[in-house]
């Protein structure tokens, strides 16, 4: 900030301050699973498998020993931190203090790298570890995504919904369990343009699109434009169950402002948070590539 000071100068005219368009801070968070308070290099989240019940044979047989599987994935916790600094000078010139709304500008890009960070952890590899402590990388299996398409059908549309909750619903997840799906605001325009020609759905996704209503076939629709592009320069959305994401936080985002007596006791303001993600079972994640029209 303090190189750019000049542009909120007194001469113009004005007492508060806007923020040009942006993310304010984190809109996965709450559709995630979390661990807080974490101390340590890593995190853990533990998984139980499923077992089988065995059928009783004869009058008192030994009772039969199943052995649960259990594993654990791994997070590494990273720092992150944002600062700027106010001139002291520059507040006099100003007619408001601009500490307060540069707090909440740090506060938004935090939350905005924690989106990322739950991203990265959607699509990428995931670290488990087994009951020898042994680690392995496990990237999301091809079964958990639905290809980009040919043709009509690389956009957003209702058929790549159907075969992300069918993926779901295979893997006999909990239909319980809270659903969500992370797209851009073209694929909501796309699936606008797709179910414009199967009238049923029109006016439901319209509504949606319009952001009257935020559920569709069983999922919490949430836009974000920081989806990341896979090899192919396609777009990856992506669908999973609430407690399929795990999010460690060892630091929730933790505000300061100082005097800089080494900067001509300029004011800084400074921003840091602990955290680190990762996918806690790979069927509980739908990756749907498509095209940004």
């Amino acid at each position: 900030m303090s190189t750019e000071v000049n542009k909120a100068f007194v001469q113009k005219f004005r007492d508060s301050f806007m923020h040009l368009v942006q993310q304010k801070g984190s809109r996965l968070r709450e559709y995630v699973r979390s661990n807080t308070d974490v101390v340590g290099k890593y995190d853990h989240f533990d998984r139980l498998g499923s077992t089988s019940a065995q059928r009783i044979t004869s009058r008192h047989s030994d009772t039969p020993l199943i052995s649960t599987p259990h594993s654990r994935r791994r997070v590494s916790m990273e720092d992150y931190n944002w600062a700027d600094l106010i001139d002291k000078a520059d507040k006099v010139r100003m007619l408001a203090d601009p500490t307060s709304e540069y707090m909440k500008a740090g506060v938004w890009a935090m939350g905005r790298t924690m989106d990322d960070v739950i991203i990265s952890a959607m699509l990428g590899n995931s670290v488990t570890v087994d009951e020898n402590d042994s680690s392995s990388n496990v990237a999301l299996p091809a079964a958990q995504k639905v290809a980009v398409g040919s043709g009509a059908l690389v956009d957003m549309n209702i058929g790549k919904l159907r075969s992300a909750k069918q993926i779901l619903d295979a893997a006999d997840v909990d239909p319980d369990l809270p659903r969500c799906i992370v797209m851009k605001s073209n694929q909501f325009y796309d699936l606008l343009g797709d179910t414009e020609v199967q009238s049923s759905d029109y006016n439901t996704v319209k509504a949606l699109v319009a952001g009257e209503i935020d559920t569709f076939m069983g999922f919490k629709f949430i836009r974000s434009e920081r989806l990341t592009l896979d090899s192919n320069n396609d777009t990856q959305c992506v669908a999973w169950i609430h407690d399929g994401i795990g999010l460690s936080v060892g630091m929730d985002v933790k505000t300061e402002i100082t005097e800089r007596s080494d900067k001509n006791y300029s004011t800084q303001v400074y921003a840091q948070m602990c955290l680190g993600a990762v996918r806690i079972e790979d069927e509980k994640v739908v990756e749907i590539a498509c095209t940004d029209s």
